[in-house]
């Protein structure tokens, strides 16, 4: 299957932004729909339609953008483009780097934000829901690509203070709660802990040796760890191997026992079990639902 991982490249590395107006059209009004390949990248996407109507396919989820319509997609999600119809498209397209803005004041939304129990994409609800909240962060991004474009005497401050406004506006329309506050999270301690688990999915986690990571006991460490994230360290663990596993199911062509392993899980039926916790579904339903968002 024909996916990717795609490099963002910032604008300004300072803000870790990358915004960009797109135009597309069909060659010919005859011609059929054309798709943009399956990717995905670490940073968020937001997309804003200005003209025509174009289509986004998550495995989860399929929207059909029309002008004014906004979608959100989250870090390190599978998605990908459709162009329909003969007019012409005309959208922005946000990639954002969220970790750099989460300073003291936004600390108790960090799990949230960080995609911990629910992907962003959840949020789009809101836009289907909220008028306002739609068309509020539609014109953020907006004001975000005309500044960073325009390069006028203090964009980077100003949409640095866009991308903040962005997530508040996020945060005030959320009426069901995905991103509710909680206590702060110390990143000075919690980063190293989330970076070691990152680079050492395939292997096995000791909690002991994150526990010294942490400079902090086993038995304080587990503790802190859940007050911090809201979840236990070892569901955290299995839900960053499964959405790795996700990525690896429909890009390296392994059979799901390489794949299995390759994430850390030697068990097959507790690899099925929590492939399926997370998803909902099979290996190969999940598989499915790929091939069918054409």
């Amino acid at each position: 299957m024909d996916i990717y991982k795609e490099p963002i490249h910032y604008q300004n590395p300072v803000l870790c932004i990358k915004v960009w107006k797109f135009e597309a059209q069909k060659t010919a009004p005859s011609a059929p729909a054309q798709n943009v390949r399956w990717h995905y990248h670490k940073e968020v996407e937001l997309i804003l339609v200005r003209q025509g109507v174009h289509e986004l396919h998550t495995p989860s989820h399929s929207y059909t953008l029309h002008p004014g319509d906004v979608v959100i997609v989250g870090s390190s999600q599978l998605h990908r483009s459709r162009f329909v119809g003969s007019e012409k498209v005309v959208y922005i397209v946000l990639h954002v780097d969220l970790e750099p803005y989460f300073d003291a004041a936004m600390m108790r939304y960090y799990r949230h934000f960080s995609e911990v129990h629910y992907p962003l994409e959840e949020l789009n609800y809101m836009f289907r829901e909220n008028e306002n909240a739609r068309a509020e962060v539609g014109r953020i991004i907006e004001r975000i690509h005309d500044e960073v474009i325009g390069k006028s005497t203090g964009y980077e401050i100003a949409a640095s203070m866009l991308i903040r406004h962005l997530l508040l506006t996020l945060l005030r329309g959320d009426t069901r709660g995905l991103l509710q506050a909680h206590d702060s999270v110390d990143l000075g301690v919690m980063k190293p802990i989330l970076d070691y688990v990152d680079d050492h999915l395939a292997e096995k986690i000791e909690m002991e040796k994150v526990s010294q990571i942490a400079g902090m006991s086993y038995f304080y460490f587990s503790k802190y760890f859940k007050k911090s994230m809201g979840e236990s360290f070892t569901d955290y663990v299995n839900r960053k191997r499964i959405a790795k596993a996700e990525r690896l199911l429909v890009m390296s062509g392994q059979n799901v026992g390489d794949i299995a392993r390759a994430v850390g899980i030697e068990n097959m039926a507790h690899f099925y079990e929590l492939f399926k916790r997370f998803n909902g579904c099979t290996p190969k339903q999940y598989l499915s639902k790929i091939d069918g968002a054409r």
